[in-house]
């Protein structure tokens, strides 16, 4: 059985339904204390690299090719990806990121992988 795959910004009060909170970004996120953060996992190593990430900088115009960049990561970091889905077949899992850009981030494109690889099984 596949669970719910959720993105929430770390900024958002954590809910019920949020199953584990897994924190997908490679820098702690600022202004958050650790105690306050309520999140079960930190998985560092499936966040995009630091080279991507510096020269994404949020950028609208570069959501594209980061989007590509960023899946063909995941492609070759395969342990963490299938840890991943190996918690999300347990409980349902909010991927939580610290990024402004709600549609333009890396959380929802790792959600979006994650889906696709579920589909594919």
């Amino acid at each position: 059985m596949v669970h719910l795959i959720r993105c929430r910004r770390i900024y958002m009060p954590p809910t019920t339904d949020d199953g584990m909170r897994i924190l997908v970004e490679r820098l702690w996120p600022r202004g958050i204390r650790k105690a306050d953060a309520a999140i079960d996992l930190w998985l560092k190593e499936i966040a995009p690299s630091p080279q991507l990430r510096q020269w994404y900088r949020h950028d609208p115009m570069r959501w594209t090719t980061f989007q590509e960049h960023y899946r063909d990561e995941l492609d070759a970091n395969s342990e963490p990806v299938s840890n991943l889905l190996h918690l999300i077949e347990a409980r349902d899992v909010t991927l939580v990121y610290a990024a402004r850009d709600v549609p333009g981030n890396s959380a929802k494109v790792l959600q979006d992988y994650l889906h696709k690889l579920i589909q594919m099984k």
